[in-house]
């Protein structure tokens, strides 16, 4: 091979990596300044918490900060198009849960494209829900709700914390996968949906299981199931809704890191080695098990898997169940 075919090829070759070695380059100086972190929903929620629970750590390890900021409206939809919408360089990032698999089945159009808008980085956890109902109803179980309402057709009520809320999807799962038919009372919120079921008002609820779990002990509530694939440590002889002989009615309210979807793959996978070391400290562990958060290790692929076939279950579910459309 002549020398000056060879300097050609060595050329050519440096050509070719620039673009790889300065990815890698920018990661590694990733971040030069503050990083916004979108939740599409006001302080407090689980979203909100997990999101700042984690923006802290990225803040401590990567030495600039990492602000929340919350942007709410449009159920949402008004954060989330912001977040679509902002430059991919890192520098946006989006903490949501599996309301964003809603979207897709409520919204006639939004301001983004579900499945293609966003780059999904890793879940923080899981919120387990649990069925519950008041003691006066003599429910011990699910068979005993499922027989009370094939026995009076379409007479039982179940409340949610709004229509496409993680309470009225999860209890939707429910009656279809145990084939009956039951009427939606939607509240504008958990607690105001909480007090009727308590008084027998409303027959059945789904809800968080930390802010559960001390109205069960207390005897105020009765757990049937809980929504998870497995059962939940704090409520260890309450079953699972497979375990009832529902096997297609596990329900999952997740929480998860986006970002547009031109993000460089560096950077994304540098959030996402950040985020997974956080998610392994005690202190962090310790702090979502305190808000009843369960462990959702993903790799990234799997997590984008995931997210997909979430959003596919959810637009089928909401179809099935007649839930409309809103502009």
């Amino acid at each position: 091979m002549s020398s000056a075919r060879r300097r050609f090829l060595q050329l050519a070759g440096a050509v070719m990596a620039a673009p790889a070695l300065l990815h890698r380059a920018v990661a590694q100086g990733y971040p030069v300044r503050a990083v916004r972190v979108i939740v599409p929903f006001a302080p407090g929620g689980i979203t909100d918490v997990l999101a700042r629970l984690i923006a802290e750590k990225w803040s401590e390890n990567l030495g600039k900060q990492f602000y929340v900021e919350n942007v709410t409206g449009g159920s949402g939809n008004i954060g989330m198009g912001q977040a679509a919408k902002a430059a991919p360089d890192g520098y946006t990032i989006l903490v949501h849960s599996s309301t964003f698999s809603a979207g897709q089945a409520l919204y006639k159009s939004l301001p983004y494209d579900t499945l293609h808008d966003f780059a999904s980085i890793i879940p923080l956890g899981l919120q387990p829900t649990v069925l519950v109902a008041a003691p006066s109803k003599g429910w011990k179980s699910v068979s005993d709700l499922v027989a009370a309402a094939k026995a009076h057709p379409g007479t039982l009520t179940f409340a949610s914390a709004g229509i496409g809320s993680a309470s009225h999807l999860a209890a939707e799962r429910l009656r279809f996968s145990a084939g009956f038919n039951a009427l939606h009372v939607p509240y504008r919120g958990p607690n105001e949906a909480l007090s009727d079921v308590i008084t027998g008002r409303v027959d059945f609820y789904f809800l968080p299981i930390a802010p559960a779990l001390p109205l069960i002990n207390d005897g105020k509530l009765v757990a049937l199931a809980v929504s998870t694939a497995t059962r939940n440590p704090t409520l260890p002889n309450v079953p699972t809704t497979a375990e009832a002989g529902l096997k297609d009615a596990a329900y999952a309210f997740w929480t998860g890191v986006f970002a547009p979807a031109a993000t460089p793959k560096p950077i994304v996978n540098r959030i996402y080695e950040e985020t997974r070391k956080a998610l392994d400290v005690q202190s962090v562990k310790d702090r979502l098990a305190k808000v009843g958060v369960e462990p959702m290790p993903m790799s990234m692929a799997e997590f984008d898997a995931y997210f997909r076939a979430d959003v596919a279950s959810t637009v089928k579910l909401a179809h099935d169940a007649g839930i409309p459309q809103t502009d």
